[in-house]
């Protein structure tokens, strides 16, 4: 599994065991729901301030908000049933759909490293569509796909934990985790576009906190540039783990256990493993878009 996202499943599975074991618990499980999704907050939240790249800042929080709830549609209307349906009677197809959409990540992440590569810019391409609408549903519609992904990757990890028990308890898990990380992310992702606004109203204030305001609106231009490079390494890294780990499922281990290994020599726990099973599942990541992104490229009337 992709290292961004490894200690996320962990915790999302053991929010689903504690789901599934008590119904009635549902107020402890969202207490702990805020502390217990880090992992995703990390991911989604380096991916999802680039959708608002050069966009009129007054449409910043209102096109979160759109995002928020295309990410809430897909969890509890698109993918809870749907995982259900296929846990039930198709449960082979899970992991060929989420290699599936670590292939569409993988060739989200690689496109950009390649418009990077080339000088094309994200503020750029949002510039050169002057409708207001349609430049909203642009972004809005990319965002909710990218979500698409990630949220059908943690449905199936807290279903696969809760498999066995009732229809009812399994629905309850999904829904339950589903929008706890929904809020965590998209809280968090509302709070960083806006710390440039809250460090002006600082500034004005005067004061004590002018200074703070001061340093804070500087800062946030290199945050929010990291957060874009950090968001297309997180697509990477995810996409390619997805692949490697579906790969496994299907009996061609190799890649896997290449990787393990490789992290296992710089010990059994820390940041250097971690970032070692990071850099090869993007690479991965990095190769299949690549390859999917030459692909489309070559069919007829696609630009080059």
């Amino acid at each position: 599994m992709p290292g961004g996202l490894v200690a996320l499943l962990d915790d999302v599975a053991a929010l689903a065991r504690l789901a599934a074991a008590s119904a009635d618990d549902v107020a402890g499980l969202a207490g702990k729901a805020g502390t217990k999704t880090m992992g995703v907050v990390i991911d989604d939240a380096a991916v999802t301030p680039g959708y608002v790249t050069g966009l009129p800042p007054q449409r910043e929080l209102p096109i979160i908000g759109k995002i928020a709830l295309g990410s809430l549609r897909n969890k509890l209307i698109f993918i809870l049933p749907a995982a259900l349906l296929l846990s039930a009677f198709a449960p082979w197809a899970l992991t060929p759909i989420l290699m599936l959409g670590g292939l569409y990540l993988s060739f989200e992440g690689a496109e950009k490293v390649i418009h990077s590569v080339m000088g094309h810019s994200a503020v750029e391409e949002v510039a050169q569509i002057h409708d207001p609408v349609e430049l909203e549903a642009r972004q809005v519609g990319s965002a909710v796909r990218t979500d698409f992904i990630l949220s059908a990757e943690i449905m199936v990890i807290t279903l696969n934990e809760v498999t066995g028990n009732g229809i009812v308890q399994q629905a309850v898990a999904l829904a339950l985790v589903g929008a706890a990380v929904t809020i965590g992310v998209y809280g968090v992702v509302a709070l960083i576009v806006k710390m440039d606004d809250i460090g002006l109203s600082m500034m004005k204030a005067g004061g004590a906190a002018a200074g703070f305001g001061r340093a804070l609106v500087r800062f946030m231009p290199v945050l929010l540039k990291t957060l874009t490079i950090v968001g297309t390494l997180a697509m990477l890294w995810v996409g390619g783990g997805i692949l490697i780990h579906g790969l496994a499922e299907f009996g061609i281990a190799g890649p896997e256990h290449a990787i393990h290994h490789a992290a296992a020599a710089f010990g059994s726990g820390g940041i250097i493993p971690w970032f070692v099973t990071a850099l090869c599942s993007g690479i991965v990541g990095l190769v299949a878009g690549c390859i999917i992104a030459g692909l489309l490229h070559l069919k007829p009337g696609s630009r080059h």
